[in-house]
């Protein structure tokens, strides 16, 4: 797996790399909060795990960035050399942390995290693609939604994204339908319109 490791001590930097590397994960590492939002804003990563106490950027507002940006979801774990309090334990969940892990680092404790970070982003792409994939009947194309409602294109896409429509006619339509039904009326049918596209 990809992981940005955000850490400002050299030392804990390298090994907490090397343990990384060593479970087999592919590291980028980052030396202080705002290298690692701005790593990050490039190329976001599924799996974060960052210092608490940094200057300039800390690890909580590194999160809390994290977490506002959305997109697939971001596994944080957060260190540090703070003891596991509730106060301390409240102030990582709140800002958006996932895990909370006490410097220095286990590495048997690092794998076991790691393992359980995998585990719950896999659920989470799952669940993103089971999202994704939207009802459609094969003869009325009516969508099912969540709730098992029946209901057509404009209506279900309307309710999910807030969208409306402005009806027109295909051309294939054009020609089963309309063409047919002009003539049977005796009207002669205007060829189809060309579309215009106007280019901002």
């Amino acid at each position: 797996m990809k992981i940005l490791m955000v850490e400002d001590d050299p030392i804990a930097a390298v090994v907490l790399e090397a343990s990384l590397k060593q479970l087999g994960h592919e590291v980028e590492v980052a030396r202080d909060g705002t290298t690692g939002w701005q790593r990050f804003a490039a190329e976001p990563r599924r799996l974060v795990i960052s210092d608490w106490m940094m200057p300039g950027l800390d690890g909580l507002e590194l999160c809390r960035r994290i977490r506002a940006q959305g997109g697939d979801y971001t596994f944080f774990i957060l260190l540090s050399n703070l003891s596991n309090t509730a106060e301390n334990l409240d102030q990582a969940m709140e800002a958006g942390a996932d895990d909370f892990l006490a410097k220095p680092v286990k590495p048997v404790e690092l794998k076991a995290r790691l393992r359980v970070a995998e585990r719950i982003l896999n659920y989470a792409t799952q669940v993103r693609q089971l999202q994704e994939i939207i009802p459609i009947c094969g003869y009325c194309k009516k969508m099912r939604d969540d709730k098992n409602y029946w209901s057509q294109v404009e209506e279900y896409i309307g309710k999910q994204a807030g969208s409306s429509f402005s009806h027109g006619v295909c051309p294939d339509c054009y020609e089963r339908v309309l063409v047919p039904q002009l003539r049977q009326i005796g009207a002669v049918p205007p060829p189809y319109p060309e579309v215009k596209r106007v280019v901002k």
